[in-house]
């Protein structure tokens, strides 16, 4: 009896460590699903592209390199405009308790997962009530003229034009490669959504429960193309408190902790139970204004906005340290970044200035949405927004806080409700334009995932121009030059670039901190 209660316990999994090799992981928050086509958070990505799936490529380990996944090898025609994909055999999906494959990944799997994405006619379609939010936006729906099936192992995919990051946008979590057969099955009993509640993929791990915002178990992936993974359970516990996670990870209920609060850093730092790992990743953290709504729409508000925000005083608080400061919508490690253009710096005479220019003197009211909890970005939204009340109210502006949990604030910013919200973006692929159009361009915009909602014709020019030349030097001119027009228009203002910093207890090899702030545990072990 000692046993099967242990055998479902957290902490009595960790005891048993010899045995059933589990590892542990305090993550910050629930996942929105576990279909990663549907989906941008980056603990949804974390919670089903690096535990269930694999892409066409990938990226290797720690790096931003691109390396063969799904896909052995690829040839593109000299146009730009053709790319076969050889694909690799022998490859098993999962056998779970809801789906027992009959055959090996192919190229039906390649099809069915872009073609859902991208004709809103296949029946794979309607597996996503809330649309296919990475593909819409990178426009693969007007990108991608065709894909078509030339064998059981090739498969060519046909442009409507070049796309300089067309591969390396293949590796982000939106293309996890879905079984067709495991989503026919589900199509023909009108269970087409249960494809992101019941995943199935061919990854290392298993999916097998989730309880509500609470936890995730997986079991090893017995068949693994790349080799069985050596713990037999992967177990995420979620905490969007970060004091909770440090917690847990002290006592021992977790193996591995991401995020601490700045405040638990140095502590961690001198435990010798632990290893304690920053990296700066490719992240900012930013404050988004809804260029929609009246009294965000003029330009010169949004830039006294700007000027008001004591940055280095958010800096110091929130981040203690472990952050440097930002300005433009690019971290300042990444090519393409405008080293040209000055930062903002705090300056009440000019924001009220700027103010009573635009006819509002006397200020104004707004709202304020923000996460509970802190996260990668940002590990305490909540301080942050009232530093930067306390900021604004020096203009006579009045802004209220609204604090709730991430899938709700993802939702609700989404729609538009917000004046104001703080929000983030970790790189998926090292490319200037896994910032720029997710997050900033016209069809963003229109799709709710650019939380600014602003969009800007010749700004957007820009992108779409940058995506067709292949000349890296090219393309940074043009990157450069929309970042002109981005501090000009300031459809948000950027705080901070923070540094990752996971913890790990000593028995834990193997973990390679990854440069798009994601965690992979394919090759990690507990001994």
């Amino acid at each position: 009896m000692k046993a099967m209660i242990c055998a479902i316990a957290v902490s009595c999994a960790l005891a048993t460590t010899a045995l059933a090799k589990p590892m542990v992981y305090c993550s910050e928050a629930a996942p929105e699903g576990f279909d990663g086509g549907m989906f941008t958070a980056l603990a949804t990505h974390d919670a089903a592209s690096e535990t269930l799936y694999n892409r066409l490529v990938e990226f290797e380990r720690g790096t931003t390199q691109v390396v063969p996944g799904l896909a052995e090898r690829w040839d593109i025609s000299p146009d730009g405009l053709e790319y076969t994909f050889y694909l690799r055999k022998g490859v098993k999906f999962h056998t779970t308790e809801w789906f027992t494959p009959t055959r090996d990944f192919n190229a039906d799997d390649v099809l069915w997962t872009f073609l859902r994405m991208i004709d809103a006619k296949h029946p794979g379609a309607k597996a996503s009530p809330q649309g296919w939010p990475y593909a819409s936006d990178m426009e693969f729906p007007t990108l991608i003229k065709k894909v078509e099936k030339l064998g059981d192992h090739t498969i060519k995919f046909v442009l409507s034009r070049p796309e300089s990051p067309f591969i390396a946008n293949l590796g982000m979590g939106f293309a996890d490669i879905v079984s067709a057969e495991y989503a026919q099955q589900l199509e023909k009993a009108g269970r087409a959504a249960d494809i992101n509640l019941k995943p199935v993929g061919t990854g290392p791990y298993v999916f097998k429960r989730y309880d509500k915002g609470q936890q995730i178990r997986y079991e090893a992936h017995p068949n693994y193309w790349r080799g069985k993974p050596d713990n037999e359970r992967l177990i995420f516990t979620i905490a969007a408190d970060g004091a909770v996670r440090a917690q847990k990870f002290r006592a021992g209920e977790c193996h591995f902790l991401a995020y601490p609060n700045p405040a638990d850093i140095p502590g961690l730092k001198a435990d010798p139970k632990f290893t304690v790992l920053q990296n700066s990743a490719l992240m900012l953290s930013y404050v988004a204004f809804n260029t929609q709504k009246p009294q965000l729409k003029d330009k010169r508000v949004r830039q006294a906005l700007t000027y008001a925000i004591d940055k280095p005083a958010i800096i110091q608080a929130i981040f203690q340290g472990n952050a440097a400061p930002s300005h433009l919508p690019l971290p300042a490690r990444m090519w393409g970044y405008n080293k040209s253009i000055p930062a903002y710096k705090p300056d009440l005479e000019k924001a009220r200035a700027l103010l009573k220019e635009a006819g509002f003197e006397k200020g104004f009211d707004l709202n304020i949405l923000v996460r509970a909890g802190g996260s990668s970005g940002n590990p305490n939204p909540k301080l942050t927004a009232e530093m930067i009340q306390a900021d604004w109210k020096k203009l006579g502006i009045n802004a209220k806080i609204t604090v709730m949990e991430w899938v709700e604030l993802q939702k609700r910013t989404k729609a538009g409700e917000h004046d104001i919200t703080l929000y983030g973006w970790a790189s998926d692929n090292g490319d200037p334009d896994n910032f720029l159009s997710p997050n900033l361009s016209c069809i963003a915009a229109e799709s709710g995932e650019n939380r600014t909602r602003w969009c800007n014709k010749e700004f957007d020019a820009l992108l779409d121009k940058a995506k067709r030349v292949t000349s890296l030097k090219e393309r940074a001119q043009l990157y450069e030059a929309a970042q002109k027009i981005f501090i000009d228009e300031m459809p948000w203002a950027s705080l901070a670039e923070p540094l990752t910093t996971v913890a790990f207890q000593k028995n834990v090899v193997g973990f390679k901190p990854s440069p798009f702030n994601s965690n992979n545990f394919e090759k990690v072990s507990v001994r």
